[in-house]
């Protein structure tokens, strides 16, 4: 764990930032850690061709800057009871860089799924994935269903276990958020990510699939074992499944408020940055995901 360091979310004044805003504040408050509110200052070269216009053009930045991260500030405090650690920031530069940089020293950054100056019809903005390949903590992309423009706080908090070493940190993590926002933990492990005709010989009731299956029910209790004895408040359901990971987890996420899941499972290629599974949830699930790679 990242003892107090601080919640980052980004800000660029888009719904769905204030939406990420919203998640971040709850979950700063449940975990009692600062909550620390950026926005960042893109400057394109081109204007530097005219010196003036570029000067003018950077206040004018400033200026709505300060105004989104005083919204932001207000949308915090106005999300949770009680007193919240709030700090703001405003940055120049560019904004992936920038907040992949902030992630060296963060518990987790929270971004929206696509944010201001984006493609219509994108599911995740450039910003969004360049971050979640390259932070050096948790991230969570907060996306899907919500209500008057907030994310869900309804449901389980949902975790993807495969034994890699990324699945392990984020079974961690989703403990820890478990705890914290007593909520039922349901861990889920997904062994297989093909489809086998019954007509090869493969089936549900095949021998050999019914071994892999207890072996995959032993893997899942190894590896909630420990942190059921440090957790004993949460409450874990366990699913074995043969399907496709991708499958399960978004049926999952449709009810959940949260998915945890490794940025790289046991099956991608060595030097991947993100797994197969962790990006496609991170476009298309129905709750926030959570994004955890291996310390």
């Amino acid at each position: 764990m990242t003892g107090h360091k601080p919640i980052i979310v980004g800000v660029d004044g888009s719904e769905s930032a204030s939406a990420a805003v919203v998640w971040a504040a709850r979950t700063a408050a449940a975990l009692s850690l600062p909550l620390h509110i950026v926005t960042v200052v893109h400057i394109p070269a081109f204007y530097y061709t005219e010196p003036y216009l570029a000067e003018s053009f950077k206040e004018e930045l400033a200026d709505t800057a300060k105004a989104r991260l005083g919204s932001a500030r207000v949308l915090a405090k106005q999300t949770v009871d009680g007193s919240l650690d709030i700090t703001t920031e405003q940055h120049e530069g560019k904004v992936s860089q920038t907040l992949i940089a902030l992630s060296a020293d963060a518990h987790m950054v929270v971004l929206g799924s696509r944010g201001h100056g984006e493609f219509t019809g994108l599911l995740v903005g450039s910003t969004t994935s360049s971050v979640a390949a390259h932070a050096q903590c948790p991230l969570v992309v907060v996306r899907g269903r919500t209500l008057d423009g907030r994310p869900p706080t309804e449901g389980p908090i949902v975790v993807g276990v495969d034994g890699s070493e990324s699945s392990k940190a984020a079974v961690d993590v989703a403990f820890a958020q478990a705890s914290a926002t007593s909520s039922t933990l349901v861990a889920v492990n997904v062994w297989s990510d093909v489809s086998v005709q019954p007509s090869l010989g493969a089936s549900p009731d095949d021998p050999l699939w019914g071994g892999i299956q207890t072996g995959e029910e032993v893997v899942l209790s190894e590896r909630l074992a420990g942190f059921q004895e440090r957790y004993p408040d949460v409450t874990v359901e366990r699913v074995v499944a043969r399907d496709r990971p991708v499958r399960v987890l978004s049926e999952f996420a449709e009810k959940a408020q949260l998915v945890v899941v490794g940025s790289r499972g046991r099956g991608g290629f060595t030097g991947m940055l993100l797994g197969s599974t962790s990006n496609a949830l991170m476009h298309t699930a129905d709750c926030p995901v959570m994004i955890v790679r291996e310390q």
